[in-house]
């Protein structure tokens, strides 16, 4: 078995995302480092009555923890072969999964990337996802409202970054003119978009302050988030990491780097399953899952080992 590892972004935050991990034992470290961060147990956060999942410093910390805890299910089927990619702050996240970095580094690292952005992004701004029109028709009708290309997804898929009328104007107009699916998402901040330089410059001189590890033995192959080339340097990797919370991402990219690596499975971590269905669509020889598609951890791992 090859074995893909796509980590989630924001946007799918939900009360069920631990349910998997919560009482899987070897996640536990993951979540005593999360409550350290959070304040609280994320456990119990998630399904607080009227918790903001979707704010943008407790989204980012989440995911990420949904991530790192999601790793440890996939240790427990010790895959001889893998990669690992993530999308959007699902990047930052992989570099715990390939053991760059431990769960403490990694979660305090995504409370500096979220303050980051929060200080560069300001008030009303956000992003938009929309399928079913050509990718460059998507970024004319963006660029014609003041909007910027975010995230490459496939060639009729993309996310936009702007102002919040701007991108209810182009959803709009993409469903005028065809679009499968047109909508602003749960996400309050314009990502991968030029609006948040200063954001990568604060989060740069934060990465500069850490030292990665080597990957240890059997640690999966790193790709980067931005572009799908595989990280052998640490220090362009990490000049990466800050530069795509202001650059656009090709995640069409990432997901052909996992098919030539030969990934023949493909398992998503992470809340929801948007990049397992992607993955669908790209990869369509390949097994597909995300683990929250599961009904138990051990589940999980009796499918990785069944190939």
């Amino acid at each position: 078995m090859t074995l893909a590892v796509l980590l989630s972004g924001q946007g799918n935050q939900h009360p069920g995302m631990f349910d998997l991990t919560a009482d899987w034992p070897a996640a536990a470290p993951v979540f005593v480092e999360a409550e350290r961060v959070l304040g609280r147990d994320p456990r119990e956060l998630v399904r607080s009555p009227g918790a903001d999942l979707h704010g943008n410093r407790t989204g980012q910390i989440l995911c990420c923890v949904a991530a790192l805890a999601g790793w440890t299910v996939v240790e427990a089927a010790r895959p001889a072969r893998a990669i690992v990619a993530g999308y959007s702050i699902g990047d930052l996240a992989a570099w715990g999964c390939a053991g760059r970095f431990n769960a403490e580094a990694i979660l305090r690292l995504a409370a500096a990337r979220a303050d980051a952005m929060d200080a560069a992004g300001g008030e009303g701004a956000g992003l938009a996802g929309i399928r079913g029109l050509r990718r460059a028709a998507i970024e004319t009708l963006a660029g014609s409202h003041g909007c910027h290309l975010a995230i490459r997804n496939a060639a009729d898929s993309a996310v936009i970054g702007g102002p919040v009328p701007a991108l209810e104007r182009v959803c709009e107009e993409a469903r005028a003119a065809g679009a499968l699916r047109a909508v602003v998402l749960a996400v309050r901040t314009p990502s991968h978009t030029p609006l948040l330089r200063e954001a990568s410059r604060r989060f740069e001189e934060a990465l500069a302050g850490e030292s990665p590890r080597r990957p240890p033995p059997g640690a999966p192959r790193l790709i980067s988030g931005l572009d799908g080339a595989p990280v052998f340097d640490a220090r362009a990797g990490l000049s990466k990491l800050a530069g795509q919370i202001s650059q656009t991402i090709d995640w069409a990219a990432c997901l052909e780097a996992c098919r030539e690596y030969g990934s023949d499975t493909v398992l998503e971590l992470g809340p929801g399953h948007a990049l397992a269905t992607m993955a669908r669509d790209a990869i369509p020889e390949a097994r597909i899952h995300a683990l929250d598609e599961f009904r138990s951890a051990a589940g999980a791992v009796d499918w990785l080992r069944s190939d």
